[in-house]
Parts: C-alpha cells; structure tokens; sequence
C-alpha cells in the first residue's frame, strides 16, 4: 500500500501477527468449529501482504488480481462457513473489502504513478470508512473494563471454611494456552479493523 513507509512495515506486523493467532486458534481443540478462524487468519496475513510499502515492493498486476479472485473466492463461501454466527456480516465485509483494495491497486499496477497512486471509488471507499471507523469505536468501547457492581460478600466455598478461595482441580498443569484465551479475540479483531482503517485511508 501507499503511505509512510514506517506505518507500512507497522501494519505488515501489526496484521502478521494477527494472523498468527488466528492460525493458534485453529490449532486448538475447539477453534476449528468457528468458520470465521481460517478466514481471519487469511485476511491477518493477506493485510500483511498488502500493507508492505510500495517503496520497497511494487507488485506486478496479476499479483493484485490473483489477492482479488482470493478473497472473492473466501466471500463466496464466507456465507456458508458462518452460519448462525453473529459475526459473518463483519468477515463478509473484510473479505469483500479485501477485493475492492485489490481491485483498486490493479487498476494503477504498472502505470507511471502506480507507486503513489490508487484507483478506489470514492463513494465505496467513504461508505468502507464510515463502517470501519465505526467498528473500530464499538469494539474499542466493548474492551473497556465495566464498573464493579456492589454485591454481597464472597461466602464459603464449598466444603471449605469461610472466605477459602476455591482452587481449580487442574492446579498449574491446566493453564490456559494462549490460543485458548478468548478474551484476546475482540482485542485481534479490533487490531485487524485499525489496520483495515489505515490501509483504507491511503486509497
């Protein structure tokens, strides 16, 4: 994509690593039921792809209109993979979004100023804006801790004496994996929505 050059290489991280985690869930035991887990994963490393400045890569043509059959291919079958999930019109978008950037950066691969320019629709690329700014305030606002409620004071654990804080039959050996931690998917899915911004905003 088209900027600074220092925001660029901060993207490619930002979604490569996004990606990456995408990849950890869809290793663990039950994340392989979520259909929008590959699909993210592709769009985390897909963004990392595309975020690489052109100053330092200008791909050729076929490159952008093989990202574009891609994630069109993904949101042909996005639909299907999602049901039930509240969460399959968001992917959807992404992935159609993913195509309109693809498409745009075809338009100039190759041309005299196909390293500093790009050829979105401006109608489409403010509506995409519009959404994604709005996402983005929405989920940022969701990951906000809410104030503590008062309530009653902690009783007796069971079959233990009072105030005895219960311990997990698992002990250490059941921690957590990080794939397994799902407070960290709105944080990834913020993160994948601030670079779609971004890269948003150098069409």
């Amino acid at each position: 994509m088209h900027g600074s050059v220092t925001a660029g290489w901060l993207l490619v991280a930002l979604c490569a690593t996004a990606g990456a985690y995408c990849l950890l869930r869809l290793r663990a035991g039950g994340a392989a039921r979520h259909g929008t887990v590959g699909g993210e994963a592709l769009m985390g490393f897909g963004m990392a792809a595309m975020a690489v400045p052109a100053t330092v890569v200008t791909p050729p043509r076929w490159v952008w209109l093989g990202y574009a059959v891609v994630f069109g291919m993904a949101a042909v079958r996005a639909p299907a993979s999602d049901r039930g999930s509240a969460h399959r019109a968001h992917h959807l978008l992404g992935m159609l979004a993913m195509v309109y950037m693809a498409g745009s950066m075809a338009t100039v691969a190759g041309g005299p100023h196909a390293a500093h320019t790009a050829a979105g629709i401006p109608q489409v690329t403010a509506a995409l804006l519009l959404y994604y700014a709005g996402y983005v305030l929405w989920a940022g606002a969701r990951l906000l801790p809410l104030p503590a409620l008062p309530g009653p004071a902690p009783g007796p654990a069971p079959g233990g004496a009072p105030g005895a804080v219960a311990v997990p039959a698992h002990g250490v050996s059941g921690a957590v994996g990080w794939a397994d931690r799902t407070e960290l998917v709105p944080a990834c899915r913020l993160s994948m929505g601030i670079a779609m911004l971004a890269m948003l905003l150098t069409l």
